[in-house]
């Protein structure tokens, strides 16, 4: 089985050449999902589920590395409840993260990270814009607090 270590060395390797939206190395929002996680008390399998929540949506790695990797018990699935698929509606999105044992923590430090005023502001205003607004609605949809009510 591989080890959280292993984990992320490996999710920094497959996620090397990939930057986020304001051009920072994607590898540092794998990080702080993953340091939210444990900040949070997630388990062992949840913080490995942090470093890999990406990498199939992504392209990083493929659903059959996924399949085929030794991984703990509930990484799997919650990666997969994670990965968003092409066209797929965000209320049927949510869902599956709710109907996943453990995915909603790790969505949740994803959605901390992904909102996070200063990761925000570096975007340009239409991205911004639109980015806090699918936030909010994937926030709402999953029962979460609203981080932008104090904002407005």
């Amino acid at each position: 089985m591989l080890t959280l270590p292993e984990i992320e060395a490996l999710a920094r390797a497959a996620h090397a050449a990939q930057t986020d939206k304001a051009g920072r190395p994607y590898t540092e929002h794998l990080a702080a999902v993953a340091e939210g996680v444990r900040a949070r008390g997630g388990s062992e399998a949840q913080i490995a589920a942090a470093w890999l929540h990406d990498s199939v949506e992504d392209g990083a790695l493929t659903r059959q590395w996924l399949a085929e990797a030794e991984l703990a018990p509930g990484v799997r699935e919650m990666v997969l409840a994670l990965t968003k698929e092409p066209g797929e509606d965000l209320a049927a999105y949510t869902a599956r993260i709710l109907a996943t044992p453990g995915a909603l923590l790790v969505k949740a430090s994803d959605l901390a990270h992904n909102a996070d005023p200063a990761r925000l502001a570096a975007l340009d205003g239409p991205t911004r814009t639109r980015l806090t607004h699918k936030y909010a609605t994937v926030h709402a949809l999953l029962g979460l607090p609203d981080p932008y009510a104090r904002l407005g």
